[in-house]
């Protein structure tokens, strides 16, 4: 660290839904249906003062074998009705809504999101998603069309057209490209934002060069001191090529947390949670999105498959098989006999988000000290209970980071742009 100033940290809420974060089997576990839910998180993240609430998006139920996998929400509502609804219940949180650049339109997207805009006096955001995967586009016209490849293509082509419509006002837009040829002009007028704020989640080298040159939020995964530090360097560093400065993209990965009134007791409270977010059946079943091959057989209190991963498998629909399966395989192993892990053991230490942990004033230090070292600019919190599970969180470690003088007492402004510190975007 430097004597430059401290950094101010930024802090959202994630909604979980459609991974294994929720511990359903909580008595305080509630809907993730019903709109009172969504409200009372809103509201807790509103009271803490944190940027933004974020609602991730599913276009289509991951199956397994066949059978909808058993965490998916069944009757979750769309992302964008909800932050609409919320908007009337919250005053300055911010809403961020992800929405599929590979199965919708830059036209119809571009007015969703300045309606929201409007709606909400210049609080939305949008999380630009992408998809290769033909099962999910089983659900519509196109179908799996679109080539991996041509993911981030597409995606940087919509993200460039719908801000030529939200700055359009009167003039009417004539664009012609690879992916969309459009004319026309967007039926209202300039959002409050100027552009709602862009969030994108891709970590491969196309996604941060796409980030780098697009988005003015990251929501990455790295869960370490050293790996924060690599990618925040790494995707900062980027930006120049696009005359961009530093400070105008935020990285900010998801995690989780476990709070108690000793660091003991915390961490007791996150053993458990982590094994009841990891059941048995859970275990197998991200055993099976990386080996490919049914296992139903197999205990997962026990060593890993002998057998090699399925590289071409369709057994898991709906979820990404992030790199080659074998690579991965071979990973876990040297993991696993290192640590002398069982296959549920090896399950909970590899796809648990980075994971603050302690007292209070313990978790306050942790997140300032991952920020003032440049491993992230804030959080993107996600809790493992809904609808309260952000409460004691707001309650008792953000009051300690605004004592730190590292998170705001009060919002500065109305928009989002304004809590991120993120500059208005000029008229093109």
């Amino acid at each position: 660290m430097t004597d430059r100033p401290l950094k101010q940290i930024h802090l959202a809420a994630h909604f979980p839904g459609v991974n294994n974060t929720t511990v359903w089997s909580d008595p305080a576990a509630g809907s993730h249906i019903e709109f009172s839910s969504f409200r009372h998180l809103a509201q807790t993240a509103e009271r803490g003062k944190f940027d933004f609430f974020f609602l991730a998006e599913g276009l289509r139920l991951r199956e397994t074998k066949g059978l909808i996998h058993d965490l998916d929400v069944v009757g979750r509502p769309e992302s964008l009705t909800v932050l609409n609804a919320l908007a009337a219940v919250t005053e300055r949180l911010g809403l961020a809504a992800t929405v599929n650049a590979t199965f919708n339109e830059p036209y119809e997207l571009a007015r969703r999101f300045a309606s929201l805009d409007h709606l909400s006096g210049g609080r939305a955001a949008w999380n630009v998603v992408t998809s290769s995967d033909a099962f999910t586009g089983e659900n519509f016209r196109r179908g799996g069309y679109l080539d991996r490849a041509d993911r981030y293509t597409r995606a940087a082509e919509f993200v460039q057209l719908a801000r030529e419509f939200w700055d359009a006002e009167e003039e009417p837009v004539r664009h012609s490209g690879p992916q969309f040829e459009v004319e026309g002009r967007l039926s209202l007028p300039r959002p409050p934002q100027g552009h709602p704020v862009v969030i994108q989640a891709g970590d491969s080298d196309e996604g941060r060069e796409f980030a780098a040159a697009t988005a003015d939020v990251v929501f990455s995964r790295h869960s370490t001191l050293t790996e924060g530090q690599a990618f925040h360097a790494d995707v900062k560093r980027r930006l120049a090529a696009y005359g961009r400065k530093p400070d105008e993209l935020k990285i900010m990965p998801g995690a989780t947390f476990v709070v108690g009134d000793t660091d003991a007791e915390a961490a007791e409270r996150a053993h458990g949670i982590r094994r009841a977010q990891v059941g048995p059946r859970t275990a197998i079943a991200f055993l099976e999105q990386v080996w490919g091959v049914d296992l139903s057989d197999h205990d997962p209190d026990g060593p890993l498959p002998a057998v090699d991963p399925d590289p071409d498998s369709a057994l898991v629909q709906g979820r990404v098989r992030h790199g080659d399966p074998v690579a991965v395989a071979r990973r876990w192993r040297a993991v696993a006999a290192e640590k002398k892990l069982t296959s549920r053991e090896l399950v909970i230490e590899l796809t648990g988000r980075q994971s603050f942990i302690g007292s209070p004033a313990t978790v306050a230090a942790q997140i300032d000290h991952f920020v003032q070292n440049d491993a992230a600019d804030g959080f993107i919190l996600v809790p493992h209970l809904t609808p309260g599970g952000l409460d004691e969180f707001v309650d008792r470690v953000v009051p300690l980071l605004q004592e730190r003088g590292v998170f705001r007492t009060d919002y500065t402004g109305p928009t989002l742009r304004d809590h991120l510190g993120l500059p208005l975007p000029g008229q093109r």
